[in-house]
């Protein structure tokens, strides 16, 4: 069992940067491709960024391209999302993922979620 923790959500203005970070508890994270998602109320989880066990690849949907930044540290045990630019439409609960496919969308591929981390973009 991988338990993820989140941090470093909270409240910005439009324009502006977060970095949140993700720490699993497995010894063996480095064998993990990692993702991030969100959810909005009353929206679907929807997912912004994976990253596979090396770092090699990523991948991002259009939304959030050229503006969101997943890597890793494995000696850290942490995988990060940088979020720059900021929009209000980013507000949204973001959860940490691992043991899907870094490219794929589908929730129910992924394996493990941490309970997540609130951010708000003022306007």
């Amino acid at each position: 069992q991988v338990q993820l923790v989140e941090s470093g959500g909270g409240l910005v203005q439009t324009g502006g940067s977060l970095r949140l970070s993700c720490a699993p508890s497995a010894r063996t994270f480095s064998k993990y491709t990692m993702g991030w998602f969100r959810q909005a109320p009353g929206k679907e989880r929807e997912f912004v960024a994976g990253i596979t066990w090396s770092g090699g690849s990523t991948y991002y949907p259009d939304s959030v391209k050229g503006r969101f930044t997943i890597s890793r540290d494995n000696a850290k045990n942490t995988v990060y999302l940088q979020m720059n630019s900021l929009k209000p439409e980013d507000t949204a609960v973001y959860y940490c993922a691992a043991g899907g496919a870094y490219y794929s969308g589908d929730p129910k591929g992924w394996n493990y979620w941490g309970q997540g981390t609130q951010v708000t973009v003022s306007s």
